[in-house]
């Protein structure tokens, strides 16, 4: 199998796999969590940071926003993504309304309609990962991590739902849960 269609079919499932978790979550449990460990938080935080280092770098990612879906970037209002997900150290500024479902289902719908174009366009053999706060690290290093960054946080979710009786299907390739 080639290299790059394995990447996608990963991607694929991946996100799969944490649109089922959204789609799964009970209404009590997307609000619950101590911050930054909210199930919405989590949820968002795995998507974005997945968009994020899919690509090749920091300045593709960037300009890529304006390419959005407008309900995404409404949905998300790009600023506000940033200002709900994308903080460190994990610290919620004040007045920042948690992401609904069909808000970060949307946004993993887009992801995934990314997938195969930027996978087939990213320069695997790059020595850099294309982020700055990621130094002496390949691009195709910097993309397995993203994979399983991915699939930790969804692994997480998993269990989260597995506390309150709910199961999730293991999704080795896309539309081939397994």
């Amino acid at each position: 199998m080639e290299l790059r269609q394995a990447l996608k079919e990963q991607y694929h499932a991946g996100l799969a796999m944490l649109a089922e978790c959204v789609e799964k979550c009970p209404e009590e449990l997307w609000l619950a969590g101590e911050h930054p460990r909210t199930f919405w938080r989590i949820v968002g935080h795995t998507v974005y940071f997945t968009h994020n280092y899919m690509v090749q770098n920091e300045a593709a990612f960037n300009a890529s926003v304006a390419d959005w879906p407008l309900p995404v970037r409404t949905a998300l209002g790009v600023s506000d993504t940033r200002k709900a997900i994308d903080v460190e150290p994990y610290e919620l500024p004040e007045g920042v309304t948690p992401l609904t479902r069909q808000e970060v289902l949307a946004y993993v719908v887009y992801v995934r309609s990314l997938i195969d174009a930027t996978v087939d366009s990213l320069d695997l053999e790059s020595a850099e990962t294309g982020f700055s706060w990621y130094q002496n690290m390949t691009k195709l290093s910097h993309e397995l991590m993203n994979l399983r960054h991915l699939q930790g946080h969804v692994g997480q979710l998993s269990e989260l739902l597995m506390s309150k009786g709910i199961d999730t299907s293991w999704i080795a390739r896309p539309g081939r849960p397994e």
